[in-house]
């Protein structure tokens, strides 16, 4: 009996509580156990605080009807769209963020979210997710990724698994990660030393297509004749090594090479 007691003292210590007991040959032993109870601010203090972003409200409350009830977590925010979202960025732990959302991006949230609140974690969902998509969410400070056909809990216990410091992705898929960042790269380099191979006047021509004129207009404003500036986009085309004018001016735009309009 005496070891038994020894334990319950020891437990009632580690609840930073106090174990009383008292007999009497009349009545019996009397054990009382005093703890005290957290305040509101010391339960908030040990609480996750989370942001949900999701333009889906049926999901988005589904997800947040499951985190509060996980005494470990406590829901900080709701928003359906980056502009909603970026009002709500500070005093986040972890941020559960749909990448398809109305106004943009959801991975566009990722470093801004990480500015106003160093230490936040990120898990991205995504319908039909993908390398790509997988890649780039990581690649802009995500933790993990998943599919949003994942159950409910899966969504809870990825976080929780995040807090513990713990990978969601196995190793064999972080291998497979880092071969396709590995290809993207090398895709890359060959795209910019594409654009570097372009003459000034191939650059030229490829800023006016993107402007919108034709090729006439095009030879006229370069003093130029249509035969010639058909051949500088021919050139342009294969140095890109794309098939029409309108990759060849979605390839210049994603490099920089002419301004967002």
């Amino acid at each position: 009996a005496g070891h038994g007691i020894t334990g319950m003292r020891e437990r009632a210590a580690l609840l930073h509580g106090r174990l009383d007991i008292r007999s009497d040959p009349a009545t019996g032993t009397a054990v009382r156990l005093e703890v005290p109870l957290p305040s509101a601010g010391q339960r908030a203090g040990d609480q996750a605080r989370v942001l949900l972003v999701e333009d889906h409200t049926a999901v988005r409350e589904a997800i947040a009807g499951m985190f509060e009830r996980e005494s470990d977590f406590t829901v900080v925010g709701q928003a359906e769209s980056l502009a909603e979202a970026r009002g709500l960025l500070h005093g986040v732990d972890v941020a559960v963020l749909d990448l398809a959302l109305p106004d943009g991006d959801g991975v566009e949230l990722i470093p801004e979210l990480r500015a106003a609140s160093p230490g936040a974690q990120v898990l991205v969902l995504s319908a039909n997710l993908d390398r790509a998509q997988t890649a780039t969410a990581i690649d802009a400070g995500a933790a993990g990724a998943l599919d949003k056909t994942a159950d409910l809990d899966q969504v809870v216990d990825a976080i929780r698994r995040l807090r513990a410091g713990q990978a969601l992705l196995a190793a064999h898929e972080i291998a497979e990660l880092l071969r396709f960042a590995s290809h993207r790269r090398a895709q890359e380099r060959e795209d910019r030393q594409a654009i570097a191979s372009l003459t000034p006047r191939e650059r030229e021509v490829l800023k006016a297509l993107a402007a919108g004129l034709d090729g006439q207009t095009i030879a006229d404003r370069l003093g130029i004749g249509i035969r010639t500036e058909r051949n500088h986009v021919a050139r342009i085309l294969n140095k890109l090594g794309v098939h029409t004018q309108l990759q060849a001016v979605l390839f210049a735009l994603r490099y920089g090479l002419i301004d967002q309009p």
